[in-house]
């Protein structure tokens, strides 16, 4: 009964605080269009109130504030100039997109202020709905929560002969969805879970006027913390046609699907019958289950998250995006599709090599009691450095990742580069919602994720891609690690990382190598062989380490030494016994 007056009490003050919005009904703002295969893409600082009598900083491209939609071809080749007017550096990563390292808008692809980025790339992935947004060390959060989130559509013509619709803005509708804080200036602030401003496309109060027809809506969970449950409150059914990475063979009927950070979905509604009623896109919450961020409960006891029982939004139900229906436009599209795009797994049997990532606490002092529900978290028990490189891969292996969560929260798992299968959840199989191409997994406390995937078309000696945790909050500080995919039949034997810090000689050897570093004492050092099999370990007893190689059969080996601050350097070296 306690719980039932706290939560009636907390409603109560949302409808209050709203009432200081500059509206309560806003017209959803619906994202500029930019097509063609370059792009001129401006990051700037700007304005906005969203408060009567406040005006509040925000980050926008083109714009002041939110990013344009980008709308592309499949096998076209385009050229994107990020330009960089913020007074700080900035990064841009196309999120789920198959592209060179190099060009991935990681942390290592850093954009000073004043300064352009081009990455140049062909579009290589299927007609799916994709986002950018910025990916900097430790800023990340900050800046998508001042405005820079874009969609990346891509088209192709498999897409094309599917009876959907595809007119943007008039009956397919991008929809980005944030939950925001502000602090007692009413200013965006960050590292908070207080997150009780809704947005939809950068709009508070919504409201979105649909034809009486079919429409297809392309959601993306673009909040730094919070999952949704979506729904519609009249309680009918809508139709899940895509998944991160792509269409699906077929409709699926959901009453309710449940979308982490970082995830896209695309659905189809059913208007027909329905003109002139009004009715809302809302989020279950009082429907999640414990441990996913906007649940009623996160943790237990002392490892709960500080002041989460205070965000009133938590584990309630509430209205997104209120949907007023108006006249068909012309050629409207009236039947759900049933079937999309053939669904290709990668075969399980075809894995030639598995990893697990352990998402898990961190002390960062000796007699520290980290936070199940808090953290400070990692993976694998380590937090991301620029200069590690956390694990390598192969070019054109096929892999199995074993994703275990040690945490009382749940944790949205993000890979770059691929996309990837799910093979099973807890032990079962995955969702129909789940069962297609993904770059997003939700990882529940206490639970296990297994994905197949494979590393094609790009290798890259030096620089890496990032696997991370999409809350991102957890992101920047450090739940994040880095991995090379290396092209074994185009490899040197040149150094991995170009740290001097450690040395290994003589290079080649057919006996002994020797491993020196100022550091070294209490390292780890491991050594892979050329399918990334671990085939040695060992703590260094001193600053220099011998290790007898005698036994290693002839070829090429990555050396990776891990010092007590978690910091890595991996080095090649060859075995030679001619």
């Amino acid at each position: 009964m306690i719980l039932f007056f706290k939560k009636l009490f907390l409603t109560v003050a949302v409808i209050f605080t709203a009432t200081v919005f500059v509206s309560a009904q806003n017209q959803l703002f619906i994202p500029p269009v930019l097509t063609g295969t370059t792009f001129n893409l401006n990051v700037q600082t700007g304005t906005q109130t969203f408060y009567i009598g406040t005006t509040t900083p925000t980050y926008g491209i083109n714009g002041a504030w939110m990013s344009p939609t980008l709308i592309v071809n499949k096998g076209d080749s385009i050229t994107l100039n990020v330009i960089n007017n913020l007074p700080v550096a900035t990064t841009m990563h196309w999120h789920g997109l198959h592209v060179a390292a190099m060009n991935d808008g990681g942390p290592h692809q850093i954009i000073n202020a004043s300064t352009t980025w081009s990455p140049t790339f062909k579009v290589r992935n299927n007609a799916a709905t994709f986002w950018y947004h910025p990916h900097g060390e430790g800023k990340t959060e900050q800046q998508v929560s001042k405005g820079l989130a874009g969609l990346f559509i891509v088209k192709d013509a498999a897409e094309a002969l599917i009876n959907l619709p595809r007119t943007y803005g008039a009956d397919d509708f991008p929809i980005i969805v944030q939950s925001k804080s502000f602090d007692v200036l009413q200013q965006i602030a960050i590292a908070t879970d207080m997150d009780t401003a809704l947005f939809v496309n950068g709009t508070l109060n919504p409201f979105l006027n649909v034809p009486e027809q079919v429409v297809r809506f392309r959601l993306l969970n673009g909040s730094s913390l919070r999952s949704y449950n979506f729904g519609l409150s009249n309680g009918q059914n809508f139709y899940q046609i895509a998944t991160d990475g792509g269409l699906l063979d077929s409709s699926i009927s959901l009453s309710r699907l449940k979308l982490s950070p970082g995830e896209r979905v695309e659905i189809l509604i059913d208007f027909s019958g329905m003109l002139s009623q009004s009715i809302f896109l809302q989020s279950f919450g009082s429907e999640l289950p414990t441990g996913i961020y906007g649940a009623d409960t996160v943790g237990m006891g002392m490892d709960s998250i500080h002041e989460y029982e205070e965000n009133y939004l938590n584990g309630i139900d509430f209205n997104l995006l209120q949907l007023n229906i108006v006249a068909a436009i012309a050629n409207p599209v009236t039947t759900i599709a049933s079937s999309l795009i053939p669904y290709n797994p990668i075969n399980s049997s075809s894995a030639t090599n598995f990893r697990t990532i352990v998402m898990d606490t961190l002390r960062l002092l000796p007699m520290d009691q980290p936070n199940l529900a808090e953290g400070p978290f990692g993976m694998n028990n380590q937090t991301f450095h620029m200069d590690s490189i956390n694990e390598i891969v192969y070019l054109n292996t096929t892999e199995v990742w074993t994703l275990k969560n040690k945490t009382l929260i749940a944790h949205p798992f993000h890979i770059h580069d691929i996309q990837f299968n799910i093979l099973e959840k807890s032990g079962l199989p995955p969702s129909p919602s789940e069962n297609g191409w993904k770059d997003v997994v939700l990882v529940m406390p206490g639970d296990s994720v297994k994905f197949i995937t494979k590393f094609e078309t790009f290798a890259d000696n030096i620089t890496p891609y990032m696997y991370h945790c999409h809350l991102l909050h957890h992101e920047d500080d450090g739940m994040m690690g880095s991995f090379l995919v290396i092209d074994t039949f185009n490899i040197s034997t040149t150094e991995i990382t170009q740290s001097t810090s450690v040395k290994i000689y003589p290079n080649p050897s057919g006996i002994n190598v020797t491993v020196e570093a100022m550091q070294l004492y209490g390292s780890t050092i491991t050594i892979n062989n050329i399918l990334g099999k671990e085939i040695f370990r060992v703590m260094a007893a001193s600053s220099s380490q011998k290790i007898n190689v005698r036994n290693f059969a002839d070829g090429i080996y990555f050396l990776k030494v891990m010092n007590n601050n978690n910091q890595a350097t991996i080095k090649k070296f060859i075995v030679s016994k001619n």
